[in-house]
């Protein structure tokens, strides 16, 4: 072949996203593994968890029942009357107000049905899932004040119309009681919606219409979705950042998060608005609100469930500085410092305390152990630097070991990030949050971003990032492998310096592939199925596999941070004497590599390899195809020090071997 012809078919092959020829000469790395630089936290790698897409109602929570307490603005959204044969009736919404003030509303159901029946029919968050075999349960508040002679059926049906479930309820009587049955599923339905059907003549009061799968995560009785709990278990995360987020701001303070109308019995928590609702125009959810059946006392449950640190995220008194901006007086502030102090004992307090006597009242006398707090998400300004002054002054006079997130605003860079960091600086603050949603190529670029840090300094916080590509029009396609190689490559740099760098986690977490408002987003799913993305699968090597010790691993004696367009880091777990590498390279040429491992020696059996690579840097998953870019297995050889092995080009590599 001519070479001009050569020189084409190469080009060629890169516009097709196919890896070039391997490179001539080999990379040589060097590991000094008996070297520790920094100790790597046991809570490096975690999650970040946001009420955004879908994420708790109609998501991770896994009530099927939308607006089941007729809390929504509309009372009657997700709601329709249905009749059968010659039946009649009517439902008229009633407001309680101060009587009953986090859940005023309740529906006052007439109906005449000797022949028939009357009621109402739920079509749950963009359709109910449900499975054919499984168990679901069924339960609601009934007050029959008249002695009412009504019976209740309830049906599950398909989305072509047939019924494919059915219970039945009786003996209601005077005064609000909960009633409970169960219905197994005959088919498989991802668009099935719930009726409930009155039958005699009379009326009753109706409140809090639910209904569960009795496979929820560990079985619990209205807990939450099995699945989605699954994937955020087996990323083995060494926190979960919760409840936010914008969510923990409101776009204004009569808005915000306040954690505690989310403890308690759920029927008494107080709904309200998701700020996700009309945030976006281009993306409206009329039908997004806040339930709180996912409040904070589940959230402290799912992070000891999935081993993890909890992570609360509390206001300090601002709402969202896009929105209104609104922000509480400097001398009344005090509440909003008294709640950072009642969550901590809501955590930690034994169960003579006030609020740690509510955890124990909700099932878990243990204490939580909490030991970090954010103030603020990404507040910015003297207006924050005012109000984390008071509030870190208080907390660490009553809570010295409590450690505190605090804000360095909404970008990566710039003069608020500047002023912020100096600030917090001077105030010898434990962690800085920062933030960063950015190109492949800022990430690329950032690998390094780490290495001239104040090691003396607060430490970082990585507590929201994702790679942002254009994709294509499914909106899991920005979610692509161009994405997740970058997201590897600057987490090859958080690594690394793991001595400032003590915590990362990738944002936004779970969408709702029907009903989401931001993406690109770790883990996609609808009302059935659900998948992590090429991105999650990164999540889970560096969190799977994050060693207890940095160790160098050097090209020419400097950090792998781009040069020949490689970016590694490596680490040793001295528990069980393991060797981690991990190596991405982002251009597309192959390149042969040999790894010397020096100050140990390795066990060339235990070796082990897997690689991340996709045929085109737009492939994503999907749920039909939700590995499709994923781990496989990869060859690497072991000679006495040296291990030996093929960079594919645009490719993510894990390494493991056992050393002495």
């Amino acid at each position: 072949m001519k070479r001009t012809s050569i020189y084409a078919a190469a080009l060629a092959l890169v516009s097709l996203g196919v890896p070039q020829a391997l490179s001539a000469q080999p990379v040589k790395l060097t590991v000094e593994a008996n070297k520790p630089v920094a100790e790597i936290q046991p809570s490096m790698w975690g999650i970040f968890f946001e009420d955004i897409n879908f994420a708790a109602d109609g998501g991770i929570y896994a009530e099927l029942v939308k607006n089941r307490s007729f809390e929504f603005l509309t009372p009657m959204m997700g709601w329709k009357e249905l009749k059968t044969g010659n039946a009649s009736g009517k439902v008229l919404i009633e407001n309680r107000g101060d009587a009953h003030i986090n859940n005023p509303r309740f529906a006052h159901v007439t109906v005449d049905a000797a022949n028939g029946g009357f009621g109402l029919t739920n079509e749950g968050f963009r359709g109910m899932g449900v499975k054919e075999g499984e168990q679901y349960n069924f339960s609601i508040l009934v007050r029959n004040s008249e002695n009412s002679p009504v019976k209740l059926t309830v049906e599950l049906v398909s989305a072509d119309g047939k019924k494919i479930g059915e219970c039945s309820l009786d003996g209601f009587k005077d005064g609000w009681n909960q009633y409970t049955a169960s219905l197994t599923s005959k088919a498989t339905d991802a668009k099935a919606r719930l009726n409930i059907i009155f039958t005699g003549k009379g009326s009753v009061d109706i409140d809090m219409v639910s209904l569960f799968p009795h496979h929820t995560w560990k079985n619990r009785p209205n807990g939450l979705r099995a699945d989605l709990v699954q994937l955020l278990y087996d990323l083995k995360p060494g926190f979960v950042r919760f409840p936010g987020g914008c969510i923990v701001e409101g776009r204004d303070l009569a808005n915000r998060y306040q954690w505690k109308t989310t403890v308690g019995k759920v029927e008494e928590r107080k709904q309200i608005i998701n700020r996700w609702n009309t945030e976006f125009s281009w993306r409206p959810a009329p039908d997004y609100f806040q339930s709180y059946g996912l409040g904070f006392y589940e959230y402290f449950l799912l992070s000891e469930d999935i081993g993890a640190e909890p992570l609360p995220i509390i206001n300090c008194g601002m709402a969202c500085q896009y929105n209104t901006g609104e922000v509480v007086p400097m001398n009344q502030l005090e509440p909003y410092v008294q709640d950072m102090l009642d969550l901590i004992e809501f955590a930690n307090g034994d169960a003579t305390t006030k609020w740690g006597s509510l955890r124990a009242q909700m099932g878990h006398p243990a204490p939580f152990n909490l030991k970090m707090l954010g103030v603020g998400n990404e507040q910015w300004d003297e207006q924050y630097v005012d109000r984390y002054k008071v509030i870190a002054k208080t907390l660490k006079e009553k809570y010295p070991n409590i450690k505190l997130v605090a804000s360095s605003g909404p970008s990566p860079d710039g003069d608020r990030f500047d002023y912020l960091w100096k600030e917090l600086k001077a105030l010898n603050g434990d962690l800085v949050d920062e933030h960063y949603y950015q190109s492949p190529e800022w990430f690329y670029k950032n690998a390094s971003r780490y290495d001239s840090y104040d090691r003396k300094g607060p430490k970082v916080f990585a507590g929201e990032y994702a790679s942002h590509t254009k994709g294509g029009t499914a909106p899991e396609s920005r979610n692509n492998w161009e994405a997740a190689l970058s997201e590897a490559a600057l987490m090859t740099g958080l690594e690394r310096n793991a001595a400032v760098v003590h915590m990362a986690s990738y944002a936004p977490l779970f969408a709702h592939i029907e009903a989401w408002q931001w993406n690109p987003d770790l883990i996609w799913f609808d009302n059935l199925r659900s998948f992590g993305t090429p991105s999650y699968y990164v999540q889970k090597a560096f969190a799977n596999n994050k060693g207890t010790n940095v160790v160098p691993i050097l090209c020419g004696g400097a950090a792998v941070a781009g040069k020949d367009s490689l970016y590694a880091s490596s680490v040793i777990d001295q528990k069980s004497h393991e060797l981690i590498v991990k190596v991405a390279n982002a251009s597309a040429s192959a390149k042969a590599t040999q790894i010397e491992v020096k100050g140990v020696s390795v066990n060339a059996k235990s070796a082990s390899c897997q690689v991340m690579q996709a045929q085109n840097l737009a492939d994503y998953n999907t749920l039909d195809t939700p590995t499709k870019v994923a781990p496989k297995p990869a060859a690497v050889k072991v000679a006495g020090s040296k291990l030996t092995l093929t960079l594919d080009g645009r490719s993510f590599y894990l390494i493991k071997v056992k050393y002495k």
